[in-house]
């Protein structure tokens, strides 16, 4: 006898469909499952035979073959469960399914036949949709992540009892009609989950109807003085330009950087599925508020970070910080505190916008299109520009020049900005700070313009023009380019520092509304590149 089902797992972080097959013959009773299984879906035999059997069906004592298709793709994870399961039931005659419906299962079972969720859902969802397939069945707790995804039917199992026979499994959410077959001893009944709204917390809405969440932030406002600063910050967040703070204690860079994102604009549709689905790859949607992610992704991970951590990694490679920060920001704090090697690994990600890690049997490539935002200290004990007497410095030139070897002119080349931020002076005398909704207004409209440039193109923020269309795209006058020359002599910079200061000088145009770059601009992007000489 001879079965077939569909499953999924995760190939990075997009979903890859599995062909569950089942083979029923005579003989000793063994089951083998084969298709380059991992230890977790080697497992999954002692788990679906405990749960076949507590939940009153008959496990096929017969020589039992499982082959997981294509058999070259190594599977790893408990997603299998469900669809072995059930496999089995509808191979050895204890369970019908409708042939003329597409099902992809999915979901790892207890041994007293509970169903349990697993990671991912979002991603192989979205592939069943495109493949074809009518309906998913899957774990109960997964139904609210699942049900993202529109126009396919999401019916939701808390135990593998609900697949009894006696039940007809319906489907309210797509046309009303029945979804199931019956057995020998009558019906199955399941519920449509894809047709019902999300309660909970407040969200907004698409122009296509998906549910899209927003959390509150703080504000600009809160930040008395560094005006300058703040308008360093509105240039980054206006062309998604890398930026580093450097400043002693107390002057408010962490503060000024972890408000950052209140001034970019919400993840658009196409995004916030990206990064939800980034999300659920990495399991990180289990306690989340359900709803696809609205607000720009803000990651901070501590300078003990690892390699593996920050890029991601593991025997089969999980998405590291970068790509959890895809689509919005990657914040170090305190930056020569991380360790050299790790901090090198940015580099190719800053530039290609993706990760790709290489193991024996695949090459896994995971988004990593994210703004980097840094602080550090000018100094070890961060006292180096302090004016204050009571501030002054204690370290040595050689403890200095070794603290801030730890960043190389590599990486540091590929940091747009890079802005000094002193002590406050009298805060009293700062006058208004503009809030984040003021800032965001320029923000957006600035994005506004760089949408009607590249309508047609794959770029979508000035940071992202290189090569032959950064010639193309930007245009300097005689004067402007004069002055970036004799800049890019003086400072001994780089040809990347070149191409960045010209994208810096079109953002800031955006910023002012100006149709062209002007020599102002350029010189404004300029001063953001001084630390090229005063610090390094």
């Amino acid at each position: 006898m001879y079965g077939k089902l569909y499953s999924s797992c995760l190939y990075g972080i997009d979903g890859v469909l599995i062909e569950v097959e089942t083979d029923l013959s005579n003989g000793l009773p063994l089951t083998s499952i084969i298709g380059l299984p991992d230890s977790a879906v080697r497992e999954a035999v002692e788990r679906v035979r405990a749960a076949i059997k507590n939940c009153g069906y008959q496990y096929p004592l017969q020589r039992i073959t499982i082959n997981l298709a294509p058999a070259d793709l190594r599977k790893e994870g408990s997603s299998f469960d469900l669809a072995i399961a059930i496999a089995l039931l509808t191979t050895s005659g204890q369970l019908v399914l409708p042939p003329q419906e597409r099902t992809l299962v999915l979901g790892e079972l207890a041994l007293d036949g509970s169903i349990r969720p697993v990671p991912g859902i979002l991603s192989m969802v979205d592939l069943a949709k495109r493949q074809g397939f009518t309906s998913v069945l899957l774990p109960y707790e997964n139904v609210e992540e699942a049900r993202l995804i529109r126009g396919i039917g999401i019916y939701g199992l808390q135990h593998l009892k609900d697949l009894a026979p006696g039940h007809t499994l319906t489907s309210q959410g797509l046309n009303g009609n029945t979804l199931g077959g019956t057995t020998s001893a009558g019906p199955i009944i399941l519920k449509d989950y894809s047709h019902l709204h999300i309660s909970g917390r407040s969200s907004a809405r698409s122009n296509q109807g998906r549910e899209i969440l927003s959390y509150p932030h703080e504000d600009y406002s809160d930040v008395l003085g560094q005006h300058h600063v703040k308008r360093a910050l509105m240039i980054a967040a206006a062309g998604m330009h890398n930026i580093m703070l450097v400043g002693p204690p107390g002057t408010g860079k962490t503060m000024l950087i972890k408000r950052l994102p209140t001034i970019l604009p919400p993840l658009s549709e196409e995004e916030a599925l990206e990064v939800t689905k980034v999300l659920s790859a990495a399991g990180h949607l289990k306690e989340a508020p359900q709803g696809l992610i609205a607000d720009r992704p803000f990651r901070s991970p501590h300078h003990t970070i690892s390699t593996s951590g920050l890029i991601g990694g593991g025997g089969i490679p999980k998405p590291g910080e970068v790509s959890l920060a895809h689509r919005g920001i990657l914040f170090l704090d305190e930056l020569p505190e991380f360790q050299r090697q790790v901090l090198e690994v940015l580099r190719q990600p800053l530039e290609d916008q993706t990760v790709t890690i290489s193991r024996a049997r695949a090459a896994f490539t995971f988004p990593a299109q994210f703004m980097l935002a840094c602080s550090m200290n000018p100094c070890p004990c961060g006292y180096l520009s302090a004016q204050a007497e009571e501030q002054r410095c204690i370290c040595s030139p050689a403890r200095v020049a070794a603290y801030r070897a730890k960043i190389s002119g590599p990486l540091l080349d590929r940091i747009d900005l890079q802005v000094e931020v002193p002590p406050p002076g009298d805060w009293r005398m700062a006058g208004t700070s503009p809030s984040s909704v003021e800032m965001q207004s320029k923000v957006m409209a600035a994005h506004s313009i760089q949408a009607k440039r590249y309508t047609n193109g794959s770029v979508r923020w000035n940071s992202q023009l290189s090569g032959t269309f950064l010639r193309k795209t930007i245009h300097l006058p005689r004067e402007a380019e004069h002055l970036l020359d004799q800049t890019i002599q003086t400072l001994n910079l780089s040809m990347r520092a070149h191409d960045r200061i010209m994208k810096m000088a079109q953002t800031i145009a955006d910023l002012d509304h100006e149709g062209e770059i002007m020599t102002a601009h350029v010189a404004e992007a300029i001063q953001y590149r001084q630390l090229d000489l005063s610090l390094f």
